[in-house]
């Protein structure tokens, strides 16, 4: 068993700071997504990689990946989507064990309602504290920290 290198005073207050920003982030975004498109958040986590892949369809797997979810959670959530009308499952042609998901003309409206909230939502919360220079130390941050979780993750790379 090793040493725990804890947190000095200074470390704590930023993880903190982080953890809180990062919980009252999502709430804000979350209440936006509901309030303007009836849309949950993981719901738009989900339609965004859709709505971007050719012909709004991606195979169930590689959506999972992308979002970074388990199986298992991904297949509970479609469902639930599917009873909504946001989204279809389908067979995979080249593989009878594969599924595809495919966002509805309701999925692609509903996000389409909620993007220009979302957008904004995002810009006032995050890029307008934000000052350029600063952005630039965000991104490589966020790069190296995205790539040390991708090296150390089993499941794949952290795409998103």
């Amino acid at each position: 068993m090793t040493d725990a290198r804890w947190l000095d005073e200074r470390e704590l207050h930023v993880w903190k700071l982080f953890h809180l920003l990062q919980r009252s982030l999502n709430g804000a975004i979350d209440r936006q997504l509901v309030r303007d498109a009836g849309l949950s958040g993981p719901d738009y986590t989900l339609m965004v990689p859709l709505s971007e892949a050719p012909g709004d369809v991606l195979r169930m797997r590689d959506l999972g990946m992308q979002i970074r979810w388990d199986r298992s959670r991904l297949s509970h959530h479609v469902s639930r989507m599917e009873k909504r009308g946001l989204v279809t499952r389908e067979d995979c042609s080249d593989d009878a064990r594969g599924a595809m998901v495919r966002l509805t003309p309701a999925g692609r409206e509903a996000i389409e309602a909620a993007a220009p909230e979302h957008v904004e939502t995002v810009r006032r919360y995050f890029f307008e504290q934000v000052k350029p220079d600063e952005l630039e130390v965000l991104e490589r941050v966020f790069a190296r920290m995205a790539s040390r979780l991708n090296a150390d993750d089993e499941d794949g790379p952290c795409t998103r």
